[in-house]
């Protein structure tokens, strides 16, 4: 589905990603033998951005795909856009990309017309096409490859050009990156060969806050193939000739060590009262106060219908196909003492926590991306690059690979949050919502390297001396936030609070994860749009509606509805179906989910429909894999994920113990677009998680009538729910 092309319009400010890096010649080069050299500061993630930063250049330079050669991020050479998250490759770099090729082309269409020695009507006659440059009547004159000079590119971004658009209509390509992965060749970094290699191994301490009594060390160094053995107060570690001898002599010094623990953790059970009872960091995100709201409430003669109800959902894990790994070499007496190859989200990042933890001052420290196999957020991947660079110093001059086992994966990554939600509102005379209060409960969402003066690496607290523990903070909101992300509402109400509880008492680790706070508040607050939709007597597509002014929104919602064959009365006994909408971050995609189960005889989610709309589109296809992995991997978070845990450790760590969804088990997932040529692209790798966790528990109540307000949502839970009820 797609609106009519319409003229583009202006950037309305500068990109913040050309702001910090304005050099165009930081961005890209052309090359005289034909090709285009783009080195953006966003990493490939298997979210296909590499092939969609390529489509803008190619689509903005006039050149052929074939063309674009793209670096992966470097420290060395990459301009620094931070971190690849939050949906933003697309909005950020990719403005910022399609910025610097709308200024590139103008600068070598001035520079064909000096060389041909074209004046002003003939300047503006002159035309691109697949780099060659010429008029109408003779479209080769000169090219880009003849006018090649990177001297020419070594100035900052002028005054913002608008992009012209016109004959580069979104278009399905296939992603540059997945042939070598689908036919098995060396892809990863775990695949990585390098001359002299060596294989690390590291001893995890079994529990958050273990301390390391003893370990005979010397055993160990006397193990086949065993080359270093490094101890720093609770970090162990070696270093071995191959992988196997890493990993059989790993398992000795891992039964050579002797750790005392102590029960640090919160009942599982009772999750919720503990971060409840704090300590917390009280934050008030967003307030509006207005007629219909409390004051103007206690003066009315009958109480309003009001409505509260408690929302939570568990510790999740990444859970990434393949645990991390990472390459690290040291050599003391180079200028670039410390080369890693990581598959991080933030090579600038990494390499300022790695500098701040051993010692070392940024510039002599190179941080390379390599792809890695699953991330949806900020997993073991910075982590094992600090391990792999402490074990590099004890064998100077030789690189050392480590990659973490699946039981590191699952119980030493970062995990994401646990969160409570608890939701109040009142409904006036006409059954409206005249008072809205959304209160959420929740460790931070962010200890990302790179964002504080005390570096976050798992191995910063454990080294001697160690570092001090940090807990994960929540972004600014102006960013996206996190545990308050998406926590103000996208409706239209009288008056209403949000307040974030962030919690200061949790020894769990916890960061980044898809979607941060996102997942849980849109699955409160449409779940809530719901239970407050059967106490006014509405159906729940008339009632969001009702309280929707946002154009964008209500069309993704009407759409939503429509393809889905949605009706007030559901599809029949025992089966139903739920809505979720949100615009991710408020400042994102727009999403709306319709779920449909049948719970008759087993817990089937028999279809998925979503609508999205994300302004321009680049790569219908990648965008489309984007909202329906979203929504399958959202559909495994709500009916089979959680991290369990007892007072001492993590035990869920293994596939066993961490189930995710089946193949078998995946439903029909059918995803539409609303593009919007004339409007700026957005990403919509996160836009599905909260409408469909929303839109599944929606339709269980719809189905059944037991309203689940807790993950996991299953058949077993569900039941114990009914008879609770």
């Amino acid at each position: 589905m797609s609106t009519p092309l319409s003229p583009p319009k202006p950037l309305p400010k500068p990109l913040a990603s050309l702001q910090a890096n304005p050099r165009l010649g930081q961005w890209l080069t052309l090359g005289s033998d034909g090709s285009v050299t783009v080195r953006s500061g966003k990493v490939e993630i298997g979210q296909g951005i590499r092939t969609a930063l390529a489509q803008i250049v190619a689509q903005t330079l006039d050149v052929d795909l074939s063309r674009v050669r793209m670096v992966s991020a470097d420290t060395a050479m990459s301009p620094n856009e931070g971190v690849t998250a939050g949906s933003l490759s697309i909005t950020d770099s990719g403005g910022a990309l399609r910025q610097v090729c709308t200024q590139v082309r103008q600068l070598y269409l001035d520079a064909a017309a000096r060389q041909l020695g074209l004046g002003p009507e003939q300047r503006a006659q002159l035309q691109v096409r697949d780099g060659q440059i010429g008029l109408p009547d003779a479209p080769a004159l000169t090219s880009y490859w003849l006018l090649a000079d990177p001297a020419l590119l070594e100035r900052p971004a002028g005054e913002l050009l608008p992009a012209d658009f016109s004959g580069s209509a979104a278009q399905a390509q296939q992603r540059l990156d997945l042939p070598a992965k689908v036919l098995g060749q060396p892809s990863f970094v775990h695949d990585m060969e390098l001359p002299g290699l060596l294989h690390g191994a590291v001893v995890q301490a079994p529990s958050p806050l273990a301390r390391l009594l003893d370990v005979d060390l010397q055993a160990a160094q006397a193990l086949p193939g065993v080359v270093a053995v490094l101890r720093s107060g609770n970090f162990v570690g070696l270093v071995a000739q191959t992988e196997y001898q890493a990993l059989q002599a790993g398992k000795r010094l891992a039964a050579l060590a002797h750790w005392q623990e102590e029960p640090s953790l919160p009942e599982m059970q009772a999750l919720a009262e503990h971060l409840r009872q704090g300590p917390v960091d009280t934050l008030t995100v967003s307030l509006k106060a207005g007629e219909g709201s409390a004051v103007a409430q206690s003066q009315s003669p009958s109480p309003s219908p009001s409505l509260s109800a408690s929302y939570q959902r568990p510790f999740l894990a990444h859970a990434s196909i393949a645990p991390s790994c990472a390459i690290a070499t040291y050599t003391p007496d180079q200028t670039t003492q410390l080369e890693v190859w990581s598959h991080t989200q933030g090579v600038f990042n990494l390499r300022a926590d790695l500098a701040n933890m051993l010692g070392l001052a940024p510039e002599a420290v190179r941080v390379r991306h390599a792809d890695g196999a699953g991330c949806y957020g900020h997993n073991g991947a910075d982590d094992v690059a600090g391990d792999a660079a402490l074990l590099a110093r004890a064998v100077p001059g030789r690189p050392v690979r480590l990659q973490w086992s699946r039981e590191d994966e699952l119980s030493c990554a970062p995990l994401g949050a646990a969160m409570v939600a608890d939701l109040q509102a009142d409904l006036d005379d006409q059954g409206r919502i005249s008072r809205w209060q959304h209160q959420v409960w929740s460790t931070g969402h962010s200890m990302r390297p790179g964002r504080s003066p005390i570096p976050v690496l798992r191995a910063a607290s454990m080294i001697e001396p160690p570092f001090e523990r940090q807990v994960a903070i929540n972004m600014p909101l102006a960013v996206g936030g996190g545990a308050e992300r998406n926590a103000v509402p996208l409706y239209d109400f009288v008056s209403h609070e949000v307040i974030s509880h962030r919690a200061l008492r949790m020894p769990i680790r916890t960061s980044s994860l898809r979607s941060l706070g996102a997942h849980l508040n849109v699955f409160a607050a449409e779940s809530f749009m719901d239970e407050l939709a059967e106490l006014a007597g509405t159906d729940p597509l008339t009632f969001r509606l009702r309280h929707l002014s946002d154009e964008r929104a209500r069309a993704v919602l009407e759409r939503a509805a429509a393809v889905a064959g949605w009706s007030p009365t559901g599809p029949g006994e025992g089966r139903g179906w739920g809505l979720g909408l949100s615009r991710y971050k408020n400042t994102g995609a727009w999403c709306a989910a319709v779920a449909r189960v049948d719970l008759r005889e087993r817990f089937a989610i028999e279809q998925m429909h979503l609508v999205v709309d994300a302004g321009r589109l680049v790569n219908p296809d990648g965008a489309r894999n984007q909202v329906e992995g979203g929504a399958i991997q959202t559909l495994s978070w709500v009916t089979r994920e959680q991290v369990v845990f007892d007072r001492t450790r993590i035990t869920s760590n293994s596939w066993d113990s961490y189930p995710i969804l089946k193949f078998s088990e995946v439903p029909p997932v059918a995803v539409e677009f609303i593009d919007r040529p004339e409007q700026p692209s957005l990403g919509v790798g996160e836009a599905s998680h909260g409408p469909v966790a929303a839109a599944l528990a929606n339709a269980v109540y719809a189905a059944l009538g037991v309203r689940m307000r807790s993950m996991p949502i299953n058949a077993e839970t569900v039941a114990r729910a009914a008879l609770a009820s």
